[in-house]
């Protein structure tokens, strides 16, 4: 029982949408044809080839071989800073909001340790860093993967809608350190971290070029999803078992919820009526995300809304202010609370201060 418990506590999003699936599935009995269309599989596709890539990256230390070389050229708090929070800003959009807080933050932790300095502030940084950033591109986030695909955006109306968005954060996480900061000379991370290059991490950079042209629709997704699991089990079918899977299940869980209640008629007409409208769908993104974080928010409002563009900027400013608006804050304040168990109440007020006031902030300027 005691072992149920903790699973529902560290998958809470997982067991909420197989419930919903479930439920729907018993309540409005839907073909199997229903259910089938109702998944996306290139959106699960690209998740899982991205997933996997960032795992063999990971245990090649390629991601932690490029923080530490960035960080070797910093010599005073407030270059230290910005280097832990604009790394996981950029890398971020690459590498996914999780990926980057889950490489990074464990760093700025010691990093922190050892110049004397207070890691709440700068972990509280590195995560608005992280949701932001992602933000920007198609692959920083899952949301953002799936709204790509389901809205059929050109790349460069994509870009249209988020670029701006990035430019702001930047400037707004500029000010941010000026203002918690001090330029006085610190003990920097002098750790060396060594990348072995072989064939089959040549070929999985490959591999990830044919994924982002993929995301980027001049490849088809398939050959990347081929490409991407040959190579997994030609050169490491270990990594097949540290992919997210629950992350996939989720997606699958909603996907079929949606697809199921869109197709009663009282329910998407209730629904639609608070998304019929752009300034609408903008609102109701970014408070539905509050409640049931970004991820969710993003596939449960795109099926009874046409403006996507509104929807994106939604549930990516979204991912602000409550701790759940994105999954990837959770990962940040468990990393910081292992360390500083006596400190968790002093972070979750600074950080719902700090998020809330971004999402204050962002939300009015991207209203008007």
């Amino acid at each position: 029982m005691r072992t149920i418990v903790q699973f529902i506590k560290n998958e809470i999003v997982l067991v909420i949408a197989c419930s919903l699936a479930t439920i729907s599935i018993l309540f409005f009995r839907p073909s199997f044809k229903i259910i089938y269309h109702s998944i996306d599989f290139k959106v699960l596709s690209l998740l899982f080839s991205l997933m996997a890539i960032i795992a063999i990256f990971r245990s090649y230390n390629v991601l932690d071989y490029c923080g530490a070389w960035l960080l070797r050229r910093c010599k005073t708090e407030r270059g230290l800073v910005f280097c832990l929070v604009y790394i996981v800003f950029f890398f971020a959009m690459l590498v996914t909001n999780d990926v980057g807080l889950l490489t990074f933050v464990p760093i700025a932790l010691i990093i922190c340790k050892q110049a004397n300095i207070n890691p709440i502030k700068v972990i509280i940084l590195q995560t608005i860093a992280a949701n932001l950033g992602s933000s920007v591109t198609p692959m920083g986030n899952p949301q953002n993967l799936y709204l790509f695909s389901y809205y059929n955006f050109s790349t460069i109306e994509f870009f249209k809608i988020t670029l701006l968005l990035g430019v702001v954060s930047f400037i707004l996480l500029f000010i941010s350190i000026l203002l918690v900061t001090k330029k006085q000379p610190v003990k920097t991370h002098n750790q060396r971290v060594l990348v072995k290059i072989d064939l089959p991490l040549i070929l999985f950079f490959i591999d990830l070029v044919i994924i982002l042209l993929s995301v980027f629709r001049i490849v088809n997704y398939k050959i990347g999803f081929i490409s991407t699991l040959f190579l997994l089990l030609i050169f490491s079918p270990k990594t097949i078992k540290k992919i997210d899977y629950s992350l996939l299940i989720t997606f699958i869980g909603f996907f079929i919820f949606i697809g199921t209640i869109s197709q009663v008629p009282q329910i998407r007409d209730f629904i639609s009526q608070f998304v019929n409208y752009p300034n609408l769908t903008y609102f109701t993104g970014i408070l539905s995300s509050q409640l049931i974080s970004n991820v969710p928010a993003a596939i449960l409002l795109s099926g009874f809304t046409e403006f996507g563009s509104d929807l994106l900027l939604a549930v990516n400013i979204g991912g602000l202010g409550t701790i759940i608006a994105s999954l990837a804050s959770v990962i940040s304040y468990k990393l910081f609370s292992k360390e500083n168990p006596s400190e968790t109440g002093k972070y979750m007020a600074q950080f719902t201060i700090w998020n809330v006031s971004y999402l204050l902030i962002l939300m009015s300027l991207f209203c008007l």
